[in-house]
């Protein structure tokens, strides 16, 4: 299986090494348009492989579409990333231009691949990439609700101050500070709700840090975040290359799904070998409908820009 990777920024090229290191696919291609970046990237982590002890070739290139050919995934990560005090909705001009540029380069060489949407604001850009490609909306997946769901069972961990693999949890709706909602009622410990665990107060508290997530590494990073973000797009890439099936929160297309249409935002999908193969819908009681549905309105919101 082949990878590219578009964006050998922080994300994209911790991407491109847990996908290496973990030998999820045969070959990963990072592209850049920095002269040299993507290619020096790309040798330093070919040069852990020995000791590593993975297989997976690694290139990189400037700009060479050409080398992403017969991508059975793209990621796409380039834009710009986040400041500190900026918001994700702030990166919409300039990113868009970026984004659909850079999905019509890679189906020229790779028309049968699927397209995973990194770059922010996610659900706009998802949305953008859908629309200006007209590609089938399974083969279009955003990654927001991964990482959003990984720090959610992060910040569940650390109250019940338990192992967070044994914790189940999951965030749908807009990628965004004020538009994710961390699903707290329906979070578990080993099958147990997490409600019945912690008080009130300190569900909400995890549900806040969660929610700001973000912008909490970003103010103490000073740029966007990039560990758990690229293991997040690794994470969903496997479950493609691998058919997986797993059930993932991913910013895909609606068509009445919880009473949403023409939109992207996160909602749990089955992913496999054809992408988003089936959309899951969860029994949401009324509140989380109407938080849903407000989250829905603010991605609209930002979709106007374009």
């Amino acid at each position: 299986m082949k990878v590219t990777i578009v964006g050998a920024g922080n994300v994209g090229s911790t991407c491109a090494d847990v996908i290496a290191s973990k030998s999820i696919a045969r070959e990963v291609v990072l592209l850049d348009i920095k002269e040299g970046f993507a290619e020096g990237k790309a040798l330093d982590m070919m040069q852990t492989s020995t000791t590593l002890g993975f297989g997976t070739k690694i290139i990189g290139t400037t700009n060479d579409y050409t080398k992403t050919a017969n991508s059975d995934v793209v990621v796409i990560t380039s834009g710009i990333p986040r400041k500190p005090g900026m918001t994700r909705e702030e990166l919409i001009g300039i990113n868009a231009g970026i984004v659909k540029t850079v999905s019509q380069n890679v189906l020229e060489h790779s028309p049968k691949t699927i397209i995973v949407v990194v770059s922010n604001p996610m659900d706009t850009m998802t949305y953008l990439t859908l629309k200006s490609t007209g590609l089938p909306k399974n083969r279009v997946v955003g990654m927001g609700g991964a990482l959003d769901s990984s720090r959610f069972k992060t910040y569940l961990s650390l109250a019940l101050d338990k192992p967070a693999n044994d914790i189940q949890g999951m965030v749908i709706g807009g990628h965004g500070d004020t538009t994710m909602i961390p699903l707290t009622r329906l979070a578990t410990y080993n099958g147990l709700p997490i409600s019945d665990l912690i008080s009130k107060n300190d569900l909400e508290n995890v549900s806040n840090k969660t929610m700001l997530g973000g912008a909490t590494l970003t103010k103490l990073l000073g740029t966007s975040a990039w560990y758990a973000p690229g293991a997040s797009v690794a994470f969903l890439v496997k479950s493609i290359l691998n058919d997986e099936k797993r059930i993932i929160p991913c910013s895909v297309f609606l068509e009445g799904e919880y009473n949403q249409d023409d939109i992207c935002i996160g909602v749990p999908c089955i992913i496999g070998k054809d992408g988003c193969e089936k959309i899951v819908n969860i029994d949401l009681d009324d509140q989380e409908m109407i938080k849903f549905a407000d989250s829905a309105s603010a991605v609209r919101k930002m979709n106007l820009a374009l």
